[in-house]
């Protein structure tokens, strides 16, 4: 029997026009340039990511979207991408969180992380804002105002402020109630006067 080739066995791996690379030559493509990276990558993925157990689902969801990636067309070079995609799942990974610690990248400034900071809209409302409730507090009588400052601003217990004034807790519960209930009308009927929404 003589020799047949793959491809006469139509075991052929070969692209068609217009397709990506072969599995094989993907296969070949990640063993080659991929793999000798896995050392660096888990390194990377270890100082930047807050959980350790999380490293060996990271990698293999690096592993898979660069496989994806590479099945279209091979990148050449592949350690930049592959950086690329295990820092833009941190990002993702992050973000889902809504919480960014300090221990969760070495240097924050590496992800490009929008911080969010008030900007002078945002500063000038919140100044407005603290006007606003300031004159309320004013125009409470001061028993209701002390008790309010202490609890609210201060967040003392009640216990502690009835301690400090010389007073019962349940004196303090009902200045606090009261206290609240003035301001809210306050704020209220001031937003009415305005027509502020």
């Amino acid at each position: 029997m003589g020799d047949t080739s793959d491809f006469e066995r139509g075991e052929t791996t070969l692209p068609k026009a217009g397709e990506g690379p072969s599995t094989a030559e993907v296969k070949a493509w990640f063993v080659r340039e991929v793999l000798p990276l896995e050392a660096t990558l888990v390194q990377f993925l270890r100082k930047a990511s807050r959980n350790a157990s999380d490293v060996e689902d990271l990698r293999q969801e690096v592993y898979m979207r660069l496989y994806e990636t590479a099945k279209k067309e091979l990148p050449n070079p592949a350690r930049p991408l592959v950086f690329r995609i295990a820092r833009h799942l941190l990002i993702d990974r992050a973000r889902r969180e809504q919480v960014v610690s300090i221990e969760a990248v070495e240097n924050l400034e590496n992800l490009n992380l929008a911080i969010d900071e008030p900007g002078p809209d945002r500063t000038v409302i919140a100044r407005e804002e603290l006007r606003r409730m300031q004159a309320a507090l004013d125009q409470l009588p001061r028993r209701f105002r002390n008790a309010v400052v202490m609890r609210k601003v201060q967040g003392l217990t009640t216990r502690e402020i009835a301690l400090r004034l010389g007073i019962a807790e349940k004196t303090v519960e009902k200045h606090l109630t009261e206290g609240v209930r003035a301001l809210a009308n306050i704020l209220y009927r001031e937003r009415e006067a305005g027509g502020a929404p």
